[in-house]
């Protein structure tokens, strides 16, 4: 799945991240979804910080599979100056936060040399919720469960030597590889206008299955034989949630709704929907055509 959704604002976060790393940025704490690590990992934020620390935090990881969590903390703490945390936006420790950052910044200690946190992350990670939660429950931003909520940059003091820049959640605006679109649909990163729920909820149910079996299963108990493919799953989820349209034929698109938000919800168990192994696999075939492209010659085909 091929998704272009980049609204007005991000436009604006992208030149406001541009701007903010030029006057001093001393550690990028990247929220990502801790259900698609990867898919969720900004790399237009990534050409726009350079080689500046980074702070990776996998929010969400309750609702994550904690095998693969831990497997993703590995991968991103290989990384030179990178470190990595799972995170539960409203209930983690600001102090473990902090002290993290600080020991990528160990200059900045002081009100004279305040350290500065550019917080980033995709729409609907939960940056918000951070936010608030690390100002001492003040509700210093808004919040919501659609992507989109906050659009304009914030600049917040925590305590006399902490700055925090808060910026809207930013997708870049193309999403190459299909699996990372769907990921992101799936989790709830992108508007509703860009994607087609009954498409995304067939490729969720691809990927339970192959992963994750029992829990479809576990979940709405469907009579669905070992062979059944994944349209024939969701008209059984469709008629066993009473999601029929006239003469009896089972309403995909509701059973798609139904689908989509209990899995966002974790109704479906902890579930992790990407390794590194697949996400490195899905972005070298991805990158595959364009390097080919280039490396044809002026008058020449490629193969």
């Amino acid at each position: 799945m091929t998704i272009q959704w980049f609204p007005g604002h991000m436009h604006l976060t992208r030149q406001a991240i541009r701007d903010r790393m030029k006057a001093g940025i001393d550690v990028v704490v990247e929220l990502l979804d801790a259900r698609c690590p990867g898919s969720s990992s900004n790399p237009l934020l990534h050409q726009l910080t350079k080689h500046k620390p980074a702070l990776k935090l996998l929010n969400k990881q309750d609702l994550a599979d904690p095998v693969r969590t831990a497997e993703w903390l590995a991968h991103f703490n290989a990384q030179p100056h990178t470190r990595a945390q799972g995170l539960e936006a409203k209930r983690f420790s600001a102090k473990n936060l902090l002290a993290a950052c600080r020991e990528l910044a160990p200059t900045r200690t002081s009100a004279v040399k305040p350290l500065r946190l550019l917080i980033c992350g995709i729409p609907n990670v939960g940056k918000s919720t951070l936010i608030n939660a690390l100002m001492g429950g003040r509700r210093a931003t808004k919040t919501g469960d659609e992507p989109g909520v906050t659009k304009v940059e914030q600049k917040l003091m925590l305590g006399h030597d902490c700055l925090i820049y808060d910026t809207p959640g930013m997708l870049w605006p193309k999403i190459a590889a299909p699996e990372c679109g769907w990921n992101l649909a799936a989790s709830g990163a992108v508007g509703r206008n860009a994607l087609d729920e009954e498409l995304v909820a067939l490729e969720l149910i691809e990927r339970l299955q192959a992963g994750y079996p029992e829990a479809l299963q576990a979940r709405y108990a469907l009579a669905a034989p070992p062979e059944a493919n994944a349209e024939e799953r969701l008209a059984l989820l469709a008629k066993k949630r009473g999601a029929v349209l006239a003469g009896g034929r089972p309403n995909l698109q509701k059973a798609a709704e139904i689908l989509i938000h209990e899995f966002r919800q974790g109704l479906l168990g902890r579930i992790t929907l990407e390794t590194p192994e697949q996400f490195a696999a899905w972005s070298a075939a991805a990158l595959a055509p364009a390097e080919e492209e280039d490396e044809a010659q002026p008058g020449q085909e490629a193969d």
